[in-house]
């Protein structure tokens, strides 16, 4: 609360000091300044010992993000040098179908493809085959 002295001077005059305001918890008088809880004496040692840890472990994360982060990026980076690889390739096939010569990586491509068109084609004739020959047999 806030509490005022008064009190008389020597001639008797009534005398009032200046407003102070106190606050009394627990049997103890606290004066006004900081807000909020006072920490209770902590041992500085103690304290010391949990910043260094929590030092400690900020570094532990900081490396663990960089050891990601420089992983992802060597990953990239072979990714991208396989794909120029693979780009050049695609440059000299154009280039020799330009000269009018059909690579030989693409004529496998094509006999491959042709290879399983024709062995599905087969196997469908095939099917329909034993299936025509089944609905006769009754």
């Amino acid at each position: 609360g806030t509490s005022r002295d008064v009190g008389r001077d020597k001639d008797g005059k009534i005398t009032r000091s200046p407003i102070r305001i106190c606050l009394v918890v627990g049997g103890k008088v606290k004066k006004p300044g900081k807000r909020g809880r006072k920490p209770a004496k902590i041992d500085l040692k103690a304290k010391l010992e949990r910043s260094r840890q929590s030092a400690r472990e900020c570094r532990a994360r900081k490396k663990l993000r960089y050891q990601y982060l420089e992983e992802l990026v060597s990953s990239r980076e072979r990714a991208i040098c396989a794909l120029r690889e693979e780009l050049e390739m695609y440059k000299q096939w154009c280039m020799a179908m330009d000269q009018g010569k059909i690579p030989s990586e693409i004529k496998a491509l094509l006999t491959g493809e042709e290879q399983s068109k024709s062995q599905q084609n087969s196997s469908r004739h095939m099917k329909a085959g034993k299936t025509d020959a089944n609905s006769n047999s009754w």
